[in-house]
């Protein structure tokens, strides 16, 4: 059973629902924006993570795929766990980067009650798949972002 509305997933740096700041998008340094993770269910032995953008024109464009991050870590400022592929098709973060108008970008964050064990560079439909079942607990947070230029 997913408990939706136990786990937390917050960011320092923007509220949910407001804009990300330039420093973790391609108009800055692109690093990965800090986000904190509050109660975690007891059971938990790994997290995954997923960053999109539903709103690009191709679709949901993944921005970052993270997986089998350890169960006791509470903050992320970098990149952890072992690092899917993004739909750039690299490794690990990239940033906010629309093409035109804003975009919203869900950082969406699984409990689950195993490690995947995938290999580097699994694709999100290949870690989704794999965490089907396993899933603990589910919660998103969600930042805009309008390209620099388009502003």
């Amino acid at each position: 059973m997913i408990a939706l509305e136990c786990m937390r997933l917050t960011s320092p740096a923007f509220a949910d629902g407001a804009s990300i700041p330039s420093q973790y998008t391609c108009d800055g340094n692109d690093s990965v924006p800090p986000l904190v993770i509050d109660d975690v269910p007891p059971d938990t032995k790994s997290f995954v993570l997923i960053c999109f953008d539903p709103d690009s024109p191709s679709g949901n464009w993944d921005h970052w795929v993270a997986f089998d991050i350890p169960a006791d870590t509470r903050e992320i400022n970098s990149e952890v766990g072992t690092q899917g592929v993004n739909s750039w098709g690299k490794l690990g973060y990239g940033g906010p980067c629309p093409g035109s108008g804003e975009h919203r970008y869900f950082f969406r964050l699984f409990a689950l009650d195993t490690m995947l064990n995938l290999k580097s560079g699994a694709s999100r439909s290949a870690v989704e798949q794999a965490l089907q079942g396993h899933e603990l607990a589910k919660t998103e947070v969600m930042g805009r972002y309008i390209k620099i230029e388009n502003q």
